[in-house]
């Protein structure tokens, strides 16, 4: 498959929020919680079922899905590295140490510079960041 030129703005905003069903709301909350701080995105509200993180939203109610793969954009290579670290600090698991991935980086879109964990249903979580 061939790479098509766009000029994308990468700072703009195309989801209004995730949802994600996970079996245990309160694990799910100590994750969310250990790593998003790392990136300033604090909780909007809890639940004993659930909880929101900015875009994200994840719920007990119902089966879990996936995994699938969530990706939060970092300010910085230090958010990114922090991030991972307090992830594998609280024990979870991880699923890439911090970064360059050349795999991901391009011209059109930048030094993609990452880190990854699992959270508590198997989800793979990054934080990126794009470096222009």
């Amino acid at each position: 498959m061939a790479a098509v030129a766009v000029d994308w703005d990468w700072e703009r905003v195309v989801f209004d929020h995730v949802k994600l069903t996970v079996r245990d709301a309160a694990e799910s909350l100590r994750f969310y919680e250990t790593v998003l701080e790392m990136l300033c995105i604090p909780a909007l509200w809890k639940h004993e079922t659930g909880a929101q993180f900015a875009n994200l939203v994840f719920s007990s109610k119902g089966e879990p899905g996936g995994p699938i793969h969530l990706a939060f954009v970092a300010g910085s290579r230090d958010e990114v590295d922090g991030f991972h670290r307090a992830g594998v600090a609280a024990g979870f698991e991880d699923n890439g140490q911090p970064g360059v991935r050349e795999d991901y980086s391009s011209e059109e879109g930048g030094r993609y510079y990452a880190a990854f964990l699992l959270d508590p249903d198997g989800n793979n979580v990054e934080a990126v960041r794009r470096e222009f």
